[in-house]
């Protein structure tokens, strides 16, 4: 299931706002949302759930990170691809040497300032599930 957990309540109680945030999530998890908002989608879950390094690492073996940067940055408030551009930089040094103290602090500051404007890109998010047709 997507983001709310529908089979809680009866469909008719819950708002449609919530059944489209719900949908985009369920074609998301089968490969089915449109593109940039489904790399949007993946960007956003995978430093939910670890970090950038998590979202670097995740991408990079199961896709084409470069293309997937490239896309999101089509996407992504300029503040964001910065931040996107630095924590790349910091992950690539990371590869180098597994010890490097000031790429993990400048990783954990790349993820700081992506929860801090999470808002933005929900906001996207927002507008992308307010298209989709239940």
């Amino acid at each position: 299931m997507g983001f709310f957990d529908l089979s809680k309540k009866k469909k008719d109680e819950i708002p449609d706002e919530l059944k489209k945030w719900d949908k985009m999530w369920e074609l998301w998890a089968n490969g089915k949302a449109d593109s940039p908002y489904a790399e949007l989608m993946t960007y956003q879950g995978e430093i939910n759930n670890g970090g950038h390094d998590q979202y670097f690492t995740n991408v990079e073996n199961t896709g084409d990170l470069q293309k997937e940067m490239s896309v999101l940055e089509s996407i992504l408030p300029e503040n964001h691809i910065e931040n996107l551009k630095i924590a790349y930089e910091a992950y690539l040094l990371l590869q180098k040497t597994e010890e490097n103290d000031n790429a993990v602090t400048v990783l954990d500051q790349c993820d700081s300032f992506f929860y801090e404007n999470e808002e933005n890109l929900s906001e996207i998010l927002n507008e992308y599930a307010a298209k989709i047709k239940l």
